[in-house]
């Protein structure tokens, strides 16, 4: 309890929300290591503990799990300076520990839970192709009508998500997720870095133009912009801006 706001908005109908992250991964574009982004899990659970919700951390496969360097608000490169809520977080002893040894996403239970959320980082655009049990939970938590719920390149869980008519989860929703044109900012960045040739892709592939292929009805605010949408029981955030308001939207769904 150290780690949770002990005086919180709503305490008295608790909800149980799973946020699963990456394991860490090696970009196949860059040779990097790869892994979750702070933001993408700091920020939602703070707000739903905030709220007196509870919240238990999974990953694809269990084990220890490490963050984008990029992610982490003292970095040298100060991309997410301004993340106090992370930089929070990162120096709470007791929240760091609950990365230490992660359990496996296979282990969540749906019944026990009332939302998924698939956070993003790079590590899911390489890992998540192999990470079939956490693609088949997201859809147990989608077909059981519970609140399926993916952020920024978590958003990758919808190109593998079926359902179980052998449909796209997404084909005929309405989702965001990570922009081509906040894909062509990294790209521009990197290449001016020199970390990479100029034309060749940070990412092996790009969210907006997969859902658009299986038939999702893709929507985004504009770079850099914190958005959120929701249609039906499934909600989709952006890009790593918009940890904030894809809990927000997932607090409204479940009634708080």
């Amino acid at each position: 309890m150290s780690h949770k706001n002990l005086n919180q908005v709503n305490a008295s109908k608790p909800k149980r929300v799973a946020i699963v992250i990456s394991n860490p991964a090696v970009s196949t574009t860059t040779g990097w290591p790869v892994g979750f982004w702070w933001s993408e899990l700091t920020h939602p659970y703070y707000k739903l503990t905030e709220k007196g919700h509870e919240v238990e951390i999974f990953s694809y496969f269990g084990g220890k799990c490490e963050a984008d360097a990029m992610s982490n608000p003292e970095d040298v490169s100060q991309w997410q300076a301004e993340d106090v809520i992370s930089r929070g977080y990162i120096h709470d002893p007791a929240f760091v520990k609950l990365l230490e040894d992660t359990k496996p996403s296979k282990d969540i239970e749906v019944q026990q839970f009332d939302a998924i959320i698939i956070a993003g980082g790079q590590g899911p655009m390489f890992a998540l192709e192999l990470a079939t049990d956490t693609v088949q939970k997201f859809v147990e938590f989608y077909e059981a009508g519970k609140l399926a719920v993916a952020l920024c390149h978590g958003v990758a869980v919808l190109r593998y998500a079926k359902l179980s008519g052998g449909e796209y989860l997404a084909q005929g929703k309405t989702v965001t997720g990570f922009a081509n044109i906040e894909e062509d900012f990294a790209d521009e960045a990197v290449w001016s870095m020199g970390a990479l040739p100029k034309g060749k892709h940070v990412m092996p592939w790009r969210i907006e133009d997969e859902l658009r292929k299986i038939g999702a009805n893709y929507i985004q605010a504009g770079l850099w912009k914190g958005f959120a949408i929701r249609d039906g029981n499934l909600i989709t955030g952006q890009q790593n801006f918009s940890g904030s308001e894809t809990a927000d939207v997932l607090i409204a769904a479940m009634g708080e």
